[in-house]
């Protein structure tokens, strides 16, 4: 079974399209820096690798462009999109309409809209995505895996907030927490490592960045909330703030509440504090003695830490940190801002060790480290096709 995976970031788009059950990979690719005049394109297969620096202004052309290569006469992988049985999405807000792998219809596509709401950055996209895929795709049945379902475990003295209790009953106002593709698989990963259930904390760091205090295998809290906006520095969003701002905002400066709804989660985060929102960039000018740039890593860093100290006292001790997704995996630099002096917790880092690259698990703590330090590479696509094929077969 020819399964694509579609997974539309806030600012990018992955794909792989996999032979299922034998987990093979027949094309992975990527798409990143969608809206700037400098995306990258990468089509990958054994054969040919191509890879393109193009303006892609949306994910609408970035999934047409997607379509293209796969079709290529010379270069793709298909002749035909019958070929292709299922397209599975990755959707970051299920709400409390799902918490399972769910076959798309347009009642299921009305939802993920009515939610796009709380995850405007991203259920937009993924809505893009699943129209795009049922035209081009239209033989193949399209399936939706939610970011939300892993945190369902999430006990109630996490997820309910303190407000008035009728807020949660009748409107589902809760914690959700997001990332949760990522998080199942690189905590499951971390565990096989392991050789024993743990206490983990995973930390995924990308455009979107979030953590997760991972209890024998379960969720039990998470960073962001309601919607995947709160929590840790992002690429364009706040992430935690005291809310009174908001209305500091509103009624002392006179915005409108779209306009601070567009600040929080456009015009701030990394973008606000440096003016840039690719972490790669803000490193670089950091390097060249950019004053603005050095102390957003520092905050970004901080912000981190005070989470591991808060979840090492939820979880009751601490086995391994997770490092994952394109800043975890490929940042050194913010890896060892965030494990330095951090002994108090057994978390030690070797610097040495830090700096290798790898495709494959790894360990970067010191050999006397009691707390080990994982980098994890993620593989969301693969738990996504692995649970759409799981859903096809029953």
């Amino acid at each position: 079974m020819k399964i694509l995976i579609i997974n539309s970031g806030s600012s990018s788009i992955k794909y792989q399209l996999m032979v299922m059950p034998n987990n093979e990979v027949i094309c992975s690719g990527m798409i990143d820096r969608i809206g700037l005049e400098t995306s990258n394109v990468t089509f990958k297969t054994a054969a040919n690798s191509i890879e393109e620096i193009i303006p892609i202004a949306t994910h609408k052309e970035g999934l047409t462009k997607v379509a293209e290569m796969l079709l290529d006469f010379e270069k793709g992988v298909i002749q035909s999109t019958s070929e292709i049985s299922a397209v599975g999405h990755r959707v970051v807000h299920g709400g409390s309409y799902f918490s399972d792998t769910t076959i798309i219809s347009d009642e299921v596509k009305e939802k993920i809209k009515e939610l796009s709401e709380l995850a405007p950055l991203h259920n937009p996209a993924h809505l893009v995505g699943i129209n795009v895929a049922e035209e081009i795709f239209s033989d193949a049945v399209q399936v939706a895996v939610f970011d939300t379902a892993f945190h369902q475990t999430i006990p109630v003295e996490a997820h309910k907030y303190a407000i008035p209790n009728y807020l949660l009953t009748e409107h589902k106002i809760r914690v959700y927490g997001f990332h949760g593709t990522s998080h199942k698989y690189v905590s499951e990963k971390a565990i096989d490592y392991l050789e024993k259930k743990s206490n983990i904390i995973s930390i995924h760091l990308g455009n979107g960045c979030s953590m997760t205090a991972i209890k024998d295998g379960k969720s039990i809290d998470h960073t962001m909330g309601f919607s995947p906006s709160n929590g840790l520095i992002m690429g364009t969003r706040a992430g935690d703030i005291d809310q009174s701002v908001i209305f500091y905002l509103i009624k002392n400066l006179g915005y409108t509440a779209d306009e601070v709804n567009s600040i929080l989660l456009k015009q701030s985060g990394m973008l606000g504090l440096t003016g840039y929102s690719d972490l790669r960039d803000i490193e670089a000018e950091a390097e060249k003695g950019n004053k603005d740039c050095q102390l957003a890593l520092l905050m970004n860093a901080y912000r981190i830490k005070k989470t591991i100290g808060s979840y090492v006292a939820a979880l009751n001790g601490l086995d391994a940190i997770v490092f994952t997704a394109g800043i975890g995996e490929n940042s050194s630099f913010i890896r060892n801002l965030v494990c330095t002096d951090m002994e108090y917790f057994d978390i030690e880092i070797d610097q040495e060790k830090n700096l290798i690259r790898s495709k494959y698990i790894r360990e970067i703590n010191k050999p006397n480290s009691k707390v080990k330090i994982l980098v994890v590479p993620t593989d969301e696509e693969f738990e996504i096709a692995n649970q759409v094929y799981q859903l096809l077969q029953n």
